[in-house]
Formats: structure tokens, C-alpha cells, sequence
């Protein structure tokens, strides 16, 4: 199993569970809420973690009250956060999160009074210890200088790069990283359909995935381009963090060396799964 180090954010989610999604200026009453960790590379290193993976979180933790619910949840997972960095001032980024029980879809409104993680900090880090580094695409900046850096000091160190939503610039970083994954949205914004038209508008020669919801996810390596399709589960009832979980489950076949078509159908099933049910916690295939 790989030592596994993911950078990015983790949140407090406030998750509202209500029958159906309501309109515009409309009021619903909630069946639930949960409050609990969030941020895509902390849901990732947290499913790794059940994967058998040793991982670890590097971020900005900010010294207050809320910090309580992201060091619990990342301790009860065995994933060790002493390479964040920690400030006093500010908030930890909040989601207000709505999951309908009809379509199990989910609508996030997102708040943050936080600074992205600086390269300077990341620097001081020693990552002797590391197998693979993971990557949320945020601060392009600091995260060209992240990337540039890695490859000069930790050559042997693997690195994948999480591409969810377009940002100025980010298409720099994308010679930078062993493993690029993509999100459908990100393909959409460069004006593409379908996940295999985008995948073969992309010259680079890194390992490259692209999920596309009901339709399933492909993989691009070697100028080879395949697909899986996706695995439902028998009812949806959670579809948020299934992006996190299918790059987790991209990280852990190729960490573990798998052959890119099992990765790529065992991070289809991993997801699929997730989508069966409410969290992250005992995420198994079955």
C-alpha cells in the first residue's frame, strides 16, 4: 500500500437533507441535517484511507472552534494532518449543502474566509516518507511553484492533479503531474460533449481520466483511450463526494499498479457504490 499525501482544503459541511429540491423563493422544511468534515481532497484521502492507503493532509487548518470536526473525522480515519498549516485568524471554508431524496442530487453553496495553502509552507515539508502527492487544481500560482518543485526535489514521487472546475491559467500545470483527472464540468467549459472528444483534444502524455456521471468515465494513456460505464447503485441516495471517491479510486489501482482498465472499472464501482449511501464512512465495494 502506498503513503499517499493530499493538498487542497478540508470544510465544514452543513448538509440538509429535504424530499425534494425546492424552487426559487420557495421553503421546504429539512428531514435532516448533518454537520461533518468536507473538501474534495480530504473526502479522497479519506476514502483512500479505508482502501488500506497511509495518508496524510497538508492545508490550512485555522485554530478555531470548527477545527474540532475536521481533526476528529481525519483522526477517527488514521490520516495524519501535522503538515497543515495553522493560522488563527479567519474561517474554515463552509458549505450549505442540499441533497434532494428524489434524484439524490446535491446543491452546494460554498463560503470561505481562508488563504489556499502557500508554497512557502509547502516547501519546508518533508516528503521523504511519500509514495504519490495529490493535487486539488486551486491556487495556480502556488501550485505551479508546488508541482515545478516536487519534480526537482522528489523525482521518484508520483503526483496526480484534481482539474474540477476551469481556473485562469490552469492548463500550465497540466505537464506538471503524472495523473490528470478531470471533471465533466471542466470539459463542458472547453466547449466539449462528451468525455472521449476531450480526452483526444489533449496532446499530453500523462495518464488522464474524465468522469461523465450516468454515462461512466474514461481513460487516456499511451494516446489508448477506454471506458467504463458507470455502476449505479440499486438507489441513489448520495451523490456528493462520488467525484472524490472515483479519483480515490483511480490513485489506489494505480498506486497498487493495476492495469489501467481494472483501475479504471474499479474506481466506476468504488463510486458507484458511494452514491448507495449517505457519507463516506465504511465505504467498501461489495
Amino acid at each position: 500500500m502506498a503513503n499517499i499525501l493530499a493538498v487542497g482544503i478540508a470544510t465544514i459541511d452543513i448538509i440538509n437533507r429535504v424530499s425534494r429540491y425546492p424552487k426559487e423563493d420557495d421553503e421546504v422544511r429539512a428531514v435532516s441535517q448533518t454537520i461533518r468534515r468536507g473538501g474534495n481532497a480530504t473526502n479522497t484521502l479519506v476514502v483512500l484511507s479505508q482502501l488500506g492507503h497511509q495518508c496524510a493532509w497538508s492545508g490550512v487548518l485555522i485554530d478555531e472552534t470548527d477545527a474540532a470536526i475536521v481533526k476528529n473525522e481525519l483522526a477517527e480515519h488514521q490520516i495524519d494532518f501535522n503538515h497543515c498549516k495553522v493560522i488563527s485568524q479567519g474561517k474554515l471554508p463552509t458549505s450549505y449543502i442540499n441533497v434532494s431524496e428524489s434524484t439524490g442530487s446535491r446543491t452546494i453553496v460554498h463560503y470561505r474566509d481562508c488563504p489556499e495553502l502557500d508554497f512557502a509552507f509547502f516547501s519546508q515539508l518533508d516528503l521523504n516518507t511519500f509514495d504519490w502527492v495529490h493535487f486539488e487544481g486551486r491556487n495556480v500560482a502556488e501550485l505551479k511553484q508546488m508541482l515545478s518543485w516536487l519534480k526537482t526535489h522528489y523525482p521518484h514521487l508520483l503526483c496526480s492533479l484534481e482539474i474540477e472546475k476551469p481556473r485562469e491559467g490552469i492548463e500550465q500545470l497540466f505537464s506538471l503531474a503524472d495523473v490528470l483527472l478531470f471533471s465533466k464540468p471542466y470539459a463542458i467549459s472547453q466547449g466539449f460533449s462528451s468525455a472521449q472528444h476531450f480526452l483526444q483534444s489533449l496532446t499530453k502524455e500523462n495518464i488522464m481520466t474524465c468522469s461523465w456521471g450516468e454515462a461512466g468515465a474514461w481513460l487516456k494513456a499511451n494516446d489508448k483511450i477506454i471506458h467504463c460505464p458507470a455502476v449505479p447503485p440499486p438507489q441513489v441516495v448520495d451523490t456528493l463526494a462520488a467525484g472524490d471517491t472515483f479519483n480515490a479510486g483511480i490513485i489506489s489501482g494505480l498506486a497498487k499498479q493495476l492495469s489501467h482498465q481494472e483501475t479504471l472499472e474499479y474506481a466506476c464501482r468504488l463510486a458507484g457504490h458511494k452514491c448507495g449511501q449517505d457519507g463516506l464512512t465504511n465505504l467498501t465495494i461489495p
